[in-house]
């Protein structure tokens, strides 16, 4: 039995995981759940681990994993279970795992790799088509997707780490807390949150070591946003 906040944070955990491919940072469930500090989050996480619903991943900056939903918050009569990183055909394979070698063979789509992109001071512009990364059908939706490799740290505490590759949907406009691919002055692409506020748009880092970079609207030029992330190990 969850009470009605473990509920909302494992609905909000599920939701996100479900619309970006990455978990919400500690930062956003405590704004989400409209708490006062973090040592609530962690005192709601460790119950619902505790009581089976989620996994914290090892040796990971907070990569959470769904294991299963109530039944309140499944649409059958009988408690859903999440696909975990080891069954063989999951539905949406966790955002921090590659995919089992079997489901990639089977079902694999390919999307061209553009080169790298920097989370961190950004680097040159988006390269040309390098190779093709295989990548989960259920990843890719409607639209064009391409892929990018990540140099730097500025996002890892949004379970991005240099190495990653991440999935990005081609599109020119974004809200307001999405992770994007955005073109500073025609010239330097880098990853970061989308923050608008007013005519002002921030590129925000999720690493305290890096200060948020506030421009006007025609200094950034939105060029995808994530929709999933590959890590091989």
């Amino acid at each position: 039995m969850l009470t009605a906040k473990q509920k909302e944070l494992l609905l909000f955990i599920h939701t996100r995981v479900q619309d970006s491919g990455v978990p919400p940072s500690f930062d956003e469930m405590k704004e989400a759940l409209d708490l006062r500090s973090k040592s609530g989050i962690h005192r709601l996480i460790t119950a619902l681990e505790e009581r089976g619903f989620i996994r914290r991943l090892p040796h990971r900056a907070r990569a959470l994993e769904i294991i299963k939903l109530p039944d309140a918050m499944s649409d059958g009569s009988q408690r859903r279970q999440i696909p975990s990183a080891t069954d063989s055909v999951p539905r949406h394979p966790p955002a921090d795992l590659a995919p089992p070698p079997a489901y990639m063979a089977a079902q694999a789509v390919t999307v061209p790799l553009m080169g790298r992109i920097a989370a961190g001071v950004p680097i040159s512009a988006i390269q040309d088509h390098a190779r093709d990364v295989a990548c989960p059908p259920d990843m890719i939706g409607k639209g064009e997707h391409f892929a990018l490799e990540v140099r730097g740290d500025s996002m890892i505490d949004a379970g991005i780490h240099e190495g990653d590759i991440v999935i990005i949907r081609r599109t020119t406009s974004a809200d307001n807390g999405d992770i994007v691919v955005a073109l500073v002055e025609k010239e330097e692409a880098t990853l970061k949150r989308l923050r608008k506020k007013g005519s002002t748009v921030a590129l925000e880092a999720a690493n305290p070591n890096y200060e948020t970079r506030i421009f006007g609207p025609d200094q950034v030029d939105i060029q995808g946003r994530l929709v999933g992330l590959i890590r091989r190990y």
